[in-house]
């Protein structure tokens, strides 16, 4: 049977896409109830068991690693971050694969199967098929066991991955397939999206506030006395150092390339300089509706769509522009804007039958309709390029760059490697002198600082800072664009400052904290006086609060002082006119509304009719989400109750140690 296949850097994400499925269709849940505190079992190397099914120690290892090389792309991580992103990802990859297999529990508890049938129809016609079927053959067994091989996971493990999503998707699509939306809940979303209201707001400003703080000295010490603890050791250890700075860009500048090894190095690789044979195309597209979640596909709407294709395929075929009627008709967003342009593309990038037509026209040449699983295509061939070798002309800077930056490459390990043994055999001074490099001497820096002549680099910074304390032994690191060399000479402890070091802090914290108390107590006393009086602009003013009237705004609008009306302000669309709002907090300001205008939408009317598909579609996704979000926290619940999940402690400690 074919099976699933995947190759290049890819194969991580979509290893755990497939396996991992509450990330996978955006139902993560954080915190699986009673996480870690049920019934325990002591089996060695079993992490969990889900209604028998083991969730092995090596198995959640893998997933980590694998999580941890897509969080690198390509990159080697140093070992305290890769302790990091472990100690991090294992007990959620454990609590997600636990939930995998809660997951597959409940689909076969329903009947729910995934045949041998279905799966060659995922793998041929689904998300894969470029990788599996690239120009719609099958890639060979050989060449698929191979590539898995070289991904350290085997054939089984990809199958059952692929089952496991689709399995998955069967169970959300059946309990999805019961959520309705009544004329009601549309109606109300639609007035809650649309309703316009206009008010006073009262604000006060923190900032205006803190200048109106004059605190003592007497006041200052007590703070200070009080939250000590806040500044211990807030003063971070700093060092000194000697350094010299080897830049990557005068070694690159030393690099020579001849062309005798440009012309090498061309003819050893003409397989990277080859162009395959491609095409230039543009297409109208018009989509089908979506098959069902009951796998029906709705005839009347591909028939609607059939009869518009061709409606435009007649005004193509008339002498109509192309490009001016795919930015009129076309319903790809990708293109239609481009008059309906693709870039150049080749065999096995676009699905078969659009390929087969656009590389089977002639320049020029428009074709009637096409479908494919997206929707009824009309494609204009504009361009053929057939396939070939790109001359040397052509490509010799490409070239000369790459072997430039391989010998610079070479040459900066093998001058860091000479320079760090210079300085330690015979001093930072003499190696200094031997590259050609005059030494500095820094100030006291602190981990975070840059050092002059390398600026941003952390992990130069970093390397100075785990250095040991009583050793002088100069060391090398690398930093973005050169290699420093340095001597640590002193080392200044991290220490907590007196209250006459950071008299400024303080005095700014302690004005902020009152400034903050003093907002609180003055907004909560402007809500009471104008809900006592019905009058927000009388208590606006015997509080000192600034008062305004907003424009008629809407759920998207912008007020000012106030900001966004989908932040707190958002209160006001909740209120009746003539009502006062509570307390509200707008950042670095507070205030209190009163709503003076409220305008409701007509249900009745075009617009409502334009966006009810719209609303409709919008709050089924919605409350799918909610069922399918309450279906597995039920799920996780009810099966830890029936000791259906079971954790081994002991393993869980073993993999959490073994991480960090």
């Amino acid at each position: 049977m074919i099976r699933f296949l995947q190759s290049g850097g890819k194969l991580p994400k979509y290893l755990l896409s497939g396996f991992l499925l509450v990330i996978c269709l955006g139902m993560v849940v954080y915190l699986i109830p009673g996480f870690m505190s049920g019934t325990q079992i002591t089996q060695s190397g079993v992490v969990a068991t889900v209604a028998g099914e083991e969730i092995r120690r090596d198995e959640v290892s893998k997933y980590v690693q694998a999580q941890i090389r897509q969080q690198a792309r390509g990159q080697a991580l140093p070992p305290e971050m890769m302790a990091m992103y472990s100690s991090f990802l294992t007990p959620r990859i454990v609590q997600q694969l636990i939930q995998r297999a809660e997951i597959d529990y409940a689909a076969r508890r329903m009947g729910l199967r995934v045949s041998d049938e279905e799966l060659r129809d995922e793998l041929r016609n689904g998300p894969y098929r470029q990788m599996l079927f690239p120009g719609g053959n099958w890639i060979g067994q050989e060449k698929y066991e191979e590539l898995l091989r070289g991904s350290q996971t085997t054939v089984t493990e990809f199958e059952d991955g692929t089952r496991r999503e689709m399995l998955a998707r069967k169970l959300f699509s059946t309990l999805g397939a019961s959520v309705t939306v009544t004329p009601a809940e549309v109606e109300k979303a639609f007035v809650d999206r649309n309703t316009k209201v206009k008010f006073q707001y009262a604000t006060l400003s923190l900032d205006e506030l803190q200048k109106q703080i004059k605190p003592t000295d007497a006041e200052i010490k007590a703070f200070y006395e009080t939250y000590k603890n806040r500044y211990e050791n807030s003063i971070p250890e700093k060092r000194t150092i000697r350094y010299f700075v080897i830049n990557d860009k005068d070694v690159e500048n030393k690099v020579k390339v001849d062309d005798a090894s440009i012309q090498k190095f061309y003819a050893q690789n003409q397989n990277e300089f080859r162009t395959p044979e491609q095409v230039r195309a543009r297409h109208i597209l018009i989509k089908t509706p979506a098959v069902g979640a009951d796998g029906k596909v709705d005839q009347k709407g591909v028939d609607a769509a059939r009869a518009k294709a061709q409606d435009v395929l007649k005004q193509v075929k008339a002498g109509g522009n192309f490009a001016e009627l795919a930015k009129k008709y076309s319903e790809d967003p990708g293109s239609a804007q481009n008059g309906g342009e693709l870039p150049a593309f080749g065999k096995g990038q676009m699905v078969p039958e659009f390929e087969k037509v656009a590389f089977g026209q002639n320049p020029g040449q428009v074709s009637d309709l096409v479908q494919t699983t997206f929707g009824f295509h009309i494609i204009q061939t504009e361009q053929k390029m057939p396939a070939g070798l790109k001359p040397l002309a052509e490509v010799k800077p490409q070239i000369e760059q790459e072997l430039k930056s391989q010998k610079t490459s070479t040459e900066l390990n093998r001058i860091g490697t000479d320079a760090q043994a210079a300085a330690q055999k015979d001093g930072l001074d003499k190696a200094a002198a031997q590259f050609g490099a005059p030494v500095v001497q820094s100030n006291p820096v602190a981990r975070t600082d840059s050092l002059p002549g390398v600026g941003a680099a952390p992990q130069v910074m970093n390397a100075i800072f785990e250095a040991p304390a009583n050793s002088k032994v100069p060391q090398a690191e690398r930093g973005p664009q050169q290699l420093v060399v340095f001597q640590v000479t002193r080392i200044d402890p991290p220490k907590t400052p007196t209250l006459d070091e950071i008299k400024d802090r303080v005095t700014n914290e302690f004005k902020s904290e009152k400034a903050n108390e003093l907002m609180r107590k003055k907004v909560q006393e402007l809500a009471d006086r104008a809900h006592a009086t019905h009058d927000l602009a009388k208590a606006a003013k015997e509080v000192g609060a600034t008062l305004k009237t907003s424009e008629l705004v809407g759920r998207t609008s912008q007020v000012p002082e106030i900001g966004s009306m989908n932040g707190p302000a958002s209160v006001a669309f909740t209120m009746k006119q003539g009502e006062i709002s509570g307390p509200l907090t707008l950042g670095s300001k507070a205030g209190v509304l009163a709503v003076t205008e409220r305008q409701e939408p007509a249900t009745s009317g075009p617009e409502f009719a334009k966006a009810r598909d719209q609303l409709i579609e919008e709050l089924t996704q919605e409350k799918r989400e909610q069922a399918l979000q309450l279906f597995i926290g039920d799920l996780s619940k009810r099966m830890e109750k029936e000791g259906k999940v079971v954790i081994n402690k002991t393993e869980m400690d073993n993999l959490t140690k073994a991480r960090t």
